[in-house]
């Protein structure tokens, strides 16, 4: 791959993004490219940890703010080389999720050498695999010091509008149990399936909470989203496990979360194996009032997990905001339309320009 030309465009710098193979766990290539085109300007203090770059202005402005964004991708299932349709469409595995918006991290850290605040721009690895792998996490915990800020930018697929914060998840396992016997005999059993018609029934009613928080309405979310259970054809099961899935809004924390599931499943054995925080919208700050009059755009809230959230635990506001539709996030036809990327330019540009 040719070395990243961070004067051509923000659509340009996408498809060369997206060109460059960067599944979770082989972000090595591209993670080079973005500190070589980085490294030689001068108005930038460039720093790595393992696949993650760190670039930073030091101008002593009052007011720092962290953009990031992620440079992996999900497997590629036919979709590279990226192409450009005629509708003014560009095609191609991370275009939405997220190579747009790191595309656009890089033309302006490149071109932005007077910001009206300090930034950190960070471009980090392996976003869509399992957390304790995450380079934003990673870099969290080997250098705090790099992320300290007064409010941060996701550039996650939002359709361009500025989705503040996100929903907490949540994964427990239900389970229920029996006595094995032969499937002729069922009386002499105990059938560990039958006695999980209440979990599934509990979870199709279930109404979910309409939560406002800080001005911004959350939906919650709670859904059977796996079930496990019996020994072979001809025997009754002792064992059956409903795996859950629990959409919580930023209003509670994980502990309230996990209170909530074990009381509505009381009677159960619940065991959770999955939980991360919420993160509240984040827009109360001076900082962040100003990006959203820049950008001109309503704030509404962000339904799924995002790494906002690992901002928003280091006490640092932080909001979703980037080119894609997140529907079309890790789909085989993954798509971003060539107005969004530069309309999200164009916001970002205002703001840290004002």
């Amino acid at each position: 791959m040719p070395a990243l030309d961070l004067t051509r465009s923000s659509v340009e710098l996408t498809a060369d993004l997206v060109d460059v193979f960067s599944v979770s766990g082989s972000e090595r290539e591209i993670t080079d490219l973005v500190e070589a085109a980085l490294r030689p300007l001068a108005h930038l203090d460039v720093t790595r940890d393992g696949d993650a770059v760190v670039a930073r202005t030091n101008l002593g402005r009052e007011r720092r703010a962290v953009i990031a964004g992620h440079l992996d991708t999900v497997p590629v299932n036919d979709n590279l080389p990226s192409r450009l349709d005629d509708h003014g469409i560009l095609w191609g595995r991370g275009t939405a999720d997220m190579k747009g918006g790191c595309a656009i991290l890089l033309k302006l850290a490149a071109e932005l050498t007077d910001p009206a605040v300090d930034v950190t721009w960070v471009w980090y690895d392996n976003e869509e695999v399992a957390s304790e792998l995450n380079g934003l996490g990673r870099v969290s915990r080997n250098h705090p010091e790099w992320l300290a800020a007064d409010f941060a930018i996701l550039a996650e697929p939002t359709d361009a509008e500025i989705e503040g914060g996100c929903n907490g998840t949540l994964r427990a396992e239900v389970r229920t149990t029996g006595r094995r016997a032969h499937s002729a005999r069922a009386w002499t059993g105990d059938n560990a399936i039958h006695k999980a018609a209440p979990i599934l029934e509990l979870l199709a009613g279930y109404h979910a909470r309409d939560v406002e928080v800080d001005g911004l309405v959350y939906r919650e979310g709670l859904s059977a989203v796996g079930i496990r259970g019996g020994v072979a054809g001809n025997v009754i099961p002792d064992e059956c496990v409903v795996t859950v899935n629990y959409r919580f809004a930023p209003d509670q924390s994980g502990a309230d979360a996990e209170g909530r599931i074990r009381a509505l499943f009381a009677g159960y054995e619940v065991t959770v194996t999955d939980l991360a925080e919420g993160a509240r919208p984040g827009l109360d700050d001076p900082l962040a009032q100003a990006f959203v009059a820049s950008v001109g755009s309503e704030p509404r809230p962000k339904y799924g997990w995002t790494d906002v959230a690992r901002f928003a635990a280091l006490g640092i506001p932080a909001v979703n905001y980037g080119p894609g539709d997140p529907a079309l996030a890790h789909a085989d036809d993954e798509r971003v339309p060539v107005e969004q990327i530069e309309r999200v330019e164009a916001g970002l540009r205002a703001w840290l320009s004002a």
